[in-house]
């Protein structure tokens, strides 16, 4: 398969440049596979279409303010950086801008000196190592100094940066929201309980892979990049237990797809309790082992997303699918509407 498969035209208007003030207010595109039917919803309507037995899979990864405006210190140059991953200790993976000024044994000094940083380590495309300097606790420090990393394609500031945000975000050390949780708010949560669904949370923070277009022509050239993530044994326990029991596995967002089929992949099928790097690329063709549906936002033409969920349902499902939500004035990314896509196997 080819990239240019995943290909649609995109009106720029579509992309949604600020958050709704209510969270459940975005619109909700249903596509279910089994039946090959679309239907048109707002968010709140999830509720509706989980039932009790069934499982709702979470991503609790917070966004940290990683992105730093730091200072060359030979030149007094200014320079953009973007923390991707904790690699170890006060080593970190980033991406930079302009990259050409960094070289190895660079020095970057951020808010006066309270954060200082030495490049270790060059890597394509803008992608460098740091070793960070600083007093204190380092995520302190990145309060205080750092902004959040939003999108490129959102040109607009953002007012509240909690708005970046899940409402259950814990888990510190994203580059990037797991955008389609910013749907949920407390209470609707709160009402799924009541109906008996079951909540159970999974971390994946999110790295470079957000940040980098797939720049192959053939799918299968694609090499996705590693982020870390963990499954706990409370939450293994359960999915296990509602799959046991016939109850259907949601997932919330391609993060949280990707650590479950990483898990499933790793333990024929079952999910246990793990943590480590997963680079797992889904695309047609893959065979899912653990979720039978999932809630995501609208994603990039002929990205690793577009191609996830055509796995779930098929090429020409997801790209009518999107045809219509085009056609339906949909609002696209990270700020924009929701989709809840009913797999193969629902």
């Amino acid at each position: 398969m080819k990239v240019e498969d995943f290909d649609f035209d995109l009106p720029e208007e579509l992309i949604a440049q600020t958050p709704l003030l209510d969270r459940t207010s975005s619109r909700l595109f249903i596509a279910d596979y089994p039946k090959k039917t679309y239907k048109h919803e707002t968010f709140s309507a999830i509720l509706d279409e989980l039932n009790a037995g069934d499982c709702l899979v979470l991503n609790d990864t917070k966004v940290m303010p990683a992105r730093l405006m730091g200072v060359k210190e030979e030149t007094g140059a200014n320079v953009e950086v973007l923390l991707l991953t904790q690699i170890e200790g006060d080593h970190w993976e980033t991406l930079v801008k302009p990259a050409k000024r960094v070289k190895i044994g660079t020095k970057l000094t951020f808010g006066e000196g309270l954060l200082t940083a030495i490049c270790t380590e060059t890597k394509d495309h803008g992608g460098r190592v740091f070793r960070f300097e600083y007093d204190g606790l380092f995520f302190e420090v990145l309060d205080q100094l750092g902004e959040m990393p939003l999108p490129p394609y959102i040109h607009e500031k953002l007012e509240n940066k909690e708005r970046y945000q899940t409402v259950y975000a814990k888990e510190q050390g994203s580059a990037a929201a797991p955008t389609a949780g910013l749907h949920f708010t407390e209470a609707l949560l709160e009402e799924i309980r009541v109906k008996g669904v079951h909540i159970a949370f999974v971390t994946l923070h999110v790295g470079l892979g957000t940040f980098r277009p797939v720049s192959v022509d053939s799918i299968d050239d694609h090499e996705m990049h590693s982020e870390f993530y963990r499954v706990t044994k409370e939450t293994a326990t359960m999915i296990n237990e509602v799959k046991k029991n016939g109850g259907k596995i949601i997932s919330v967002g391609t993060t949280s797809t990707r650590t479950l089929e990483t898990v499933a992949s790793k333990f024929d099928g079952i999910i246990e309790e793990d943590s480590g790097w997963t680079s797992i690329f889904i695309y047609p063709g893959y065979d899912f082992k653990c979720i039978d549906a999932m809630i995501t936002n609208f994603h990039l033409p002929k990205s690793t997303l577009v191609m996830l969920v055509s796995a779930l349902t098929s090429r020409d499902f997801m790209l009518n699918a999107y045809k219509e939500a085009i056609e339906q004035r949909y609002r696209f990314f990270s700020f924009g509407d929701a989709m809840f896509i009913k797999g193969r196997n629902y």
